[in-house]
């Protein structure tokens, strides 16, 4: 045994092709998978209406309104900037799950969030609210990560200082 022993080196200079099921990177009750659905039921025709690539004719599709809307939702939770989004959707397993093998760079999420901003606003701000209105969620506190604040209503009433969220 004066044979030198032979291992597999480390040859991170090498090109690879990999294989990734973006189903399997998420376990079923995964919280992606909640926005995704989330962002299945909103009314999206109103980013659809200025897309210029239309069947039959010339030019490059845009990404998904959806595959934008998920990742914008599952930002705000503090996604921060274009480029850290970016970074996230290459490299977060949920991230790329939302997106779903579209290719993503940071240019084409801050183009999509300021070309519909309004949109975006509108849209998030109906959705929180329809359940309001609904009565399927209870204004007595609103939590946001994980601090119980008072709402206004409850700060008549004598149960805190009065402090309002974002607007809320």
């Amino acid at each position: 045994m004066t044979a030198k022993a032979r291992y597999l080196e480390v040859d991170r200079a090498q090109l690879r092709w990999d294989v990734v099921d973006l189903e399997s990177l998420l376990v079923s009750d995964h919280r992606a998978r909640i926005v995704w659905a989330f962002v299945e039921g909103l009314e999206l025709s109103a980013f659809c209406a200025p897309v210029k690539a239309r069947e039959g004719e010339r030019g490059r599709p845009p990404r998904s309104a959806g595959c934008a809307g998920a990742v914008v939702v599952r930002d705000l939770g503090g996604g921060g900037s274009a480029r850290h989004r970016d970074r996230l959707c290459q490299r977060n397993a949920a991230y790329r799950w939302l997106w779903g093998g579209v290719p993503v760079n940071c240019h084409g999420l801050s183009d999509f969030r300021f070309d519909h901003a309004a949109r975006l606003d509108r849209l998030l701000s109906e959705s929180l609210t329809a359940p309001v209105a609904e009565g399927r969620v209870n204004m007595e506190e609103i939590a946001i990560d994980g601090t119980k604040e008072p709402t206004p209503a409850k700060a008549r009433e004598g149960g805190g200082d009065g402090t309002t969220l974002g607007g809320v």
